[in-house]
């Protein structure tokens, strides 16, 4: 291998692709070759295809002069025993160039789902043949199926998130960044492999990011994938991870992608839809869904991958009973993130349906409706985790060694009595996304016993030995947070989602009071309103400048006119009884005046003949 500065490295790819690109979008558009608005697909006009040409163009040029292409021959031909792997660099190389030229072919004439596959197991096989494994078993069968999953998945995994702008160039920038600051001192060909697709990704979004200019298509997407594939599992067989970090650290840099191809293809799956099939149905676009601009899902998406990426570097530089303070909170967060975006409604209900007749309905049913299957698995994660951070923040780091075994040792038990606790006080019995007062005292009571319980049960079983009473206070305390933090985000978030996506005429309440309150819940709930409110008036000064329920108070009746102006605003809904109000005349007045439409609200409850 050549050996380079890196900055030069760097320049090279950044400038290789800062020209190829503008010049492959000219020719693609004198050529027509231009990806046009359809039903499935997010962008909304035609937009130059075939950038992936300057991002294959821009990597291979200058990896070809540093990778060691004849370390490979031994390799292909056996004739010498070595223990040493071949050139990462000119392994890559070769996958990515076979890779690109499938994915070129799929651009021009949409090669059938399963011919890519077959391709791509063809190039995962020669990277497994070549001796790269990720080494997660000791069953070398069961490795090597599990490294070619890998790879294939992780190389349709960047082809499935290149569906927003700049989405798949800056989600791969950030995972290959934070591997080349691992491999950077250690690893010199793989760090300059890294440094060579950061440089060109980098170049890219320039022209990639939002508005668009140009599109990578599969040719771009298959080769960054396939290269953040090959440098993760190469990260974790060169550099002698801890055991812990051997396995979580490749799924921490690529974390984004592997979450959304888990989200799409599970949700694909339970509404009867083929996993293969595109849609608008990924995480930016659930994103988008919940009210987000389009830039700001994306750059949303690069937060989560930043932090995926700096905890992936401190799980590298801590020991196996440290790691477990981001795993855990990382797993979590995650998890709730699946929960909550699952919930928007992408397909149409019918959709679901198909799977009613089948004899696994009521297990998926349970799944994608009721959810508790889900509160389950995450409160098992937050019980252990709360219990792990309580012997963390009560023992320092010299003995914690020792009480790590008494951790492990008892954690069962409590386990079994937390989720004894729980099922016993109903906390899985309420509906998903309500929380009230009340249910806040059954989480407490629930927390409480469960603390009990596992004191009871240490005692019990293990005599209280090597147990400290502070131990459990803590615990109670973080598994208390916990439940209630949880629980209350999932009412956070039905509620920023119920705001965020309101559409319809403008409207303005009149009335701040509990019939305000209770008329903005009905429009919250009630999309079939079509309205959207501005904020409220009310004829009590005190009250302007204060919030209810997240609007504002703008003034009152007679800021109508500053109001009606500054929002654009469509019409004016009465939240109290009509024959009480000293300004109705005023108000009606009003509303003719600038034609708007103004309503009053009201509930009845009616008698029926029986």
């Amino acid at each position: 291998m050549i050996s380079l500065n890196p900055y030069l490295i760097i320049s090279i790819s950044f400038f290789l692709c800062l020209l190829f690109t503008p010049l492959i979008r000219i020719i693609a558009v004198r050529n027509g070759w231009m990806a046009h608005p359809t039903k499935e697909r997010w962008h909304k006009k035609p937009t130059a295809l075939l950038g992936g040409i300057a991002i294959y163009t821009g990597t291979a040029i200058p990896l070809f002069f540093v990778a060691d292409f004849t370390s490979i021959l031994p390799h292909i031909f056996r004739n010498s025993v070595s223990a040493e792997l071949p050139s990462i660099g000119a392994t890559i190389w070769i996958g990515m160039t076979l890779l690109f030229i499938l994915g070129l072919l799929d651009d021009f004439i949409n090669i059938k789902p399963h011919t890519k596959l077959v391709g791509q197991i063809m190039v995962a096989s020669m990277a497994v043949f070549l001796g790269f494994r990720l080494h997660w078993f000791t069953s070398l069968t069961l490795d090597t199926m599990v490294t070619i999953f890998w790879i294939v998945g992780i190389t349709n995994a960047f082809n499935l998130i290149d569906n927003m702008d700049g989405l798949c160039a800056g989600i791969g920038f950030i995972a290959v960044f934070f591997l080349a600051l691992m491999f950077y001192g250690r690893l010199p060909e793989a760090a300059c492999v890294a440094m060579i697709l950061s440089g060109v990704l980098a170049a890219f979004l320039i022209y990639n990011f939002n508005p668009a200019s140009i599109f990578m298509g599969d040719s771009g997407s298959l080769v960054i994938g396939f290269i953040l594939a090959m440098l993760s599992l190469y990260n974790s067989e060169a550099s002698g991870l801890n055991m812990l970090s051997f396995y979580v650290v490749p799924i921490l840099l690529l974390m984004v992608p592997i979450f959304d191809t888990t989200l799409v293809t599970s949700i694909r799956i339970l509404s009867g839809r083929k996993a293969s099939t595109g849609g608008k149905d990924h995480t930016s676009h659930r994103l988008v869904l919940m009210g987000f601009k389009e830039k700001s899902a994306v750059i949303f998406l690069y937060g989560i991958s930043i932090v995926s990426g700096l905890s992936a570097v401190f799980v590298t530089r801590t020991d196996t009973l440290t790691s477990p303070i981001v795993i855990i909170p990382a797993i979590i967060s995650i998890m709730l993130m699946g929960i909550y975006l699952a919930q928007l409604r992408v397909y149409p209900e019918k959709e679901f349906s198909l799977l009613r007749d089948k004899p696994y309905t009521p297990i998926l049913i349970e799944l994608t409706y009721k959810r508790q299957i889900l509160l389950v698995i995450l409160d098992l994660c937050l019980i252990t985790f709360a219990y792990y951070m309580s012997y963390r923040l009560r023992f320092s780091s010299e003995v914690f060694g020792f009480y790590f075994k008494v951790f492990l040792r008892s954690l069962p038990a409590v386990i079994v009595c937390k989720f004894a606790a729980f099922f016993w006080m109903g906390i899985y019995r309420s509906i998903w996304g309500y929380m009230c007062s009340n249910d806040v005292f059954v989480y407490l009571k629930a927390s409480f016993i469960g603390t009990i319980l596992s004191v009871g049960a240490v005692t019990f079983i293990y005599r209280f030995e090597d147990f400290s009473k502070g131990i459990f206070l803590i615990d109670w305390l973080l598994t208390t947070g916990f439940l209630l933090g949880t629980r209350g985000s999932f009412k956070l978030f039905i509620d920023t989602v119920k705001r965020k996506t309101l559409s319809g005429d403008k409207i303005i309440i009149y009335g701040a009071g509990r019939g305000g309150e209770i008329l903005l819940r009905e429009i919250l709930n009630n999309k079939k309103l079509k309205l959207k409110p501005v904020g409220f008036i009310d004829d009590d000064k005190k009250k302007v400048g204060k919030k209810l329920q997240g609007y504002p108070i703008l003034g009152t009746l007679d800021d109508m006119e500053h109001l009606y102006s500054k929002y654009d605003i469509d019409g004016i809904l009465i939240s109290f009884i009509k024959n009480k109000m000293t300004r109705f005349k005023t108000i009606k007045s009003f509303c003719n005046k600038n034609k708007m439409f103004l309503k009053h609200f009201s509930i009845h409850l009616d008698d029926i003949d029986v």
